[in-house]
């Protein structure tokens, strides 16, 4: 599980709650079940009507992806190229082929099979950027559903606080107060509803989405650059340095700070022995 999903969910919602205790004379007045109706009903049924089914069926599983902590294994993919472009030098093609099953990222594998099938470098690449472009623009597809219904959350929210104040305004002078308290109450807390909705869940949801599909292509541009060097025959130090050299350019840039290659991946002990024994694999 991303515990910081979680936790900021979690420290939101906690937050909410504990100013509502400590600024409310009554805080059960928060709780407003025709409000949360109209927030939560409003904004599904507007996303239905602005997504065809077959993208709306994504949604829990996006959901799931954003709650799972994904780890991705830029070190083995490094290790996998090198490996293949060691067993490529030595003409030992069966190897590869053996190799190929073992390896989990199918985007690699893919790579790796367009390479011992002698296809041209500037076809791989054009098929493998295919490849990335498709899959941005499929999870930006998948991240642009949380940010219209950030979007219709408040809207929904003005919608309810419309219904509240007219139904009050048409109580106002009627003999029953508790009416016209109830009605202020909806149209307060739907505006409210819908800007935590907003702020705190689909927001929120949307960014972290698109951050792993940036991610996610930034490890398969260095798989691209990978394949064109074992494409090119070149030797696998060689290989392995420069994609530790890109993956760590990309990190700083992801993290906005320095940190090196095997800081992200793994404690700098066991980084160190395993990237001696690469090279050691490597001759």
């Amino acid at each position: 599980m991303d515990l910081s999903t979680i936790a900021g969910i979690m420290a939101g919602l906690g937050l909410i709650v504990l100013s509502i205790f400590l600024s409310a004379v009554e805080p059960g007045v928060y709780v407003n079940l025709p409000g949360l109706l109209i927030v939560i009903g409003g904004t599904i049924a507007a996303t239905l009507v602005s997504f065809p089914t077959h993208e709306l069926g994504k949604v829990w599983r996006v959901l799931g992806n954003v709650f799972r902590n994904r780890q991705y294994s830029v070190r083995d993919d490094i290790s996998e190229i090198a490996h293949a472009a060691r067993l490529r030098r030595h003409g030992d093609m069966a190897r590869i082929e053996d190799q190929l099953e073992r390896i989990a990222n199918p985007f690699l594998r893919t790579a790796i099979q367009l390479v011992i099938d002698n296809t041209p470098a500037d076809e791989i690449v054009n098929i493998l950027q295919w490849r990335i472009k498709r899959l941005r623009e499929q999870e930006r597809a998948e991240a642009q559903i949380f940010h219209t219904m950030s979007v219709y959350a408040p809207a929904f929210g003005m919608f309810g606080t419309l219904i509240g104040m007219v139904n009050m305004l048409y109580g106002i002078n009627g003999p029953d107060l508790l009416n016209v308290g109830h009605n202020m109450a909806v149209a307060l807390m739907t505006t409210l509803y819908g800007l935590v909705l907003s702020n705190l869940l689909f927001k929120p949801i949307a960014i972290k989405v698109e951050r792993h599909t940036e991610k996610r292509a930034m490890i398969m541009r260095m798989i691209v650059e990978g394949t064109i060097m074992l494409a090119g025959n070149r030797s696998p130090v060689f290989i392995r340095e420069t994609l530790k050299s890109f993956s760590a350019q990309h990190t700083d840039e992801l993290r906005g700070r320095s940190g090196s290659y095997s800081d992200e991946l793994r404690s700098p002990e066991k980084g160190s022995a395993k990237s001696k024994s690469d090279l050691d694999d490597d001759f």
